[in-house]
């Protein structure tokens, strides 16, 4: 059955993003597999059309330098609403899935319009969160993007788990390896640079550091707790673009996740994997359904086991990683996935694992 999806995008990052911008990424992936398997698919969002779908710009342009701040999230949503109403009056639309954080509230405005609304929690729920999105109850059918996630908070309305995925092909396989390993992410404590670092200069293996620090706080951090530890083996390469990306992963020896936080899902485990490297990470948040251990990666309880791994990693076999992409974290999956919630949601039916409400029209 063709569905009328209209999926709202954050305005932050091009979809999908020149560089920085795992959310984007993740939807411009769906969106296309959507398209492929038939389906209307509208994307609300900012800056320049990149996927199949219809593209209603909201914005004239993205607006990274103001991500984190609350006044692009609240007018974006009231932009969305708006279009929204527009869309559903001339073509009609079956289901809204919304990958933002203020979008969520325009919710019961879409139920009584008898608009489903899908909400892909892309973030960890803290105490905050967990207050926000217990209020808004049955309005929004809530997707996990691991099981952790959805573990530490049982009680929210979950329909559903769908792992971020990729298309396998996209990324370039290399099993010959360059003798660097490499940190790539947000420069921010609990990504654990500070770590990757130390770990890297124990194991005597040079580190190459791509990372955002375009924040007042990333580089707070970095000037104060990454600076003082570069040595002239280490690499500053700066913020890596969707090329250099696929360029610094395939070639990396392995690498290095050492994450402090509960991360609900790290996009760029699977990113690694598919190209043949093998993931060296904390256990914390989803790094236990993503890796397998002694297989794909290597899995430390302390950072002091860090260094040891990243000497451990190269007797890793790098098609093993890319088939255990290929096999769990494939763009296919994503839109099944999805669909099979999509399905639910407009026949009314519960959550069949864990029997929550599905929201629907009033």
């Amino acid at each position: 059955m063709t569905l009328r999806i209209v999926q709202i995008a954050p305005p932050f990052f091009d979809v999908p993003p020149k560089g920085y911008g795992g959310v984007e990424t993740v939807l411009a992936d769906l969106v296309e597999a959507l398209v492929a398997r038939g389906h209307d698919v509208t994307l609300l969002g900012a800056g320049e059309p990149g996927t199949p779908a219809r593209f209603v710009p909201l914005w004239e342009h993205t607006v990274p330098d103001r991500l984190g701040e609350p006044y692009p999230e609240v007018m974006h949503a009231l932009k969305v609403r708006k279009a929204i109403a527009d869309i559903a009056a001339a073509d009609g639309i079956d289901v809204v899935h919304d990958h933002t954080f203020a979008g969520v509230l325009n919710a019961p405005v879409y139920r009584m319009l008898g608009l489903p609304t899908v909400v892909t929690v892309h973030g960890p729920i803290d105490e905050d969160l967990h207050a926000y999105y217990h209020a808004l109850r049955d309005d929004v059918a809530l997707v996990a993007i691991s099981d952790r996630q959805r573990e530490l908070a049982p009680d929210l309305n979950w329909v559903g788990r769908v792992h971020n995925a990729l298309r396998v092909h996209d990324w370039p396989l290399r099993a010959e390896k360059d003798d660097y390993v490499l940190f790539l992410g947000r420069f921010a404590p609990y990504k654990g640079a500070h770590l990757a670092l130390r770990a890297a200069h124990e194991a005597g293996v040079p580190l190459v550091l791509a990372g955002k620090c375009s924040e007042p706080s990333e580089q707070t951090y970095f000037d104060q707790e990454i600076r003082p530890l570069l040595s002239d083996s280490d690499h500053e390469f700066g913020e890596a673009d969707a090329e250099s990306k696929r360029k610094l992963l395939a070639r990396a020896r392995c690498l290095l996740f050492p994450i402090r936080w509960e991360e609900p899902f790290g996009m760029v485990m699977i990113e690694a994997m598919a190209c043949g490297t093998p993931v060296v990470a904390l256990r914390a948040g989803a790094v236990g359904e993503v890796v397998v251990d002694g297989v794909t990666g290597l899995i430390c309880e302390q950072p002091t086991e860090l260094a040891d791994a990243i000497r451990k990693s190269s007797g890793l076999d790098p098609h093993a990683c890319r088939r255990h992409v290929a096999t769990k974290f494939d763009v296919g999956q994503l839109a099944a996935g999805y669909e099979r919630i999509y399905d639910r949601l407009l026949r009314g039916d519960t959550d069949e694992t864990h029997g929550c409400r599905l929201p629907t029209s009033a």
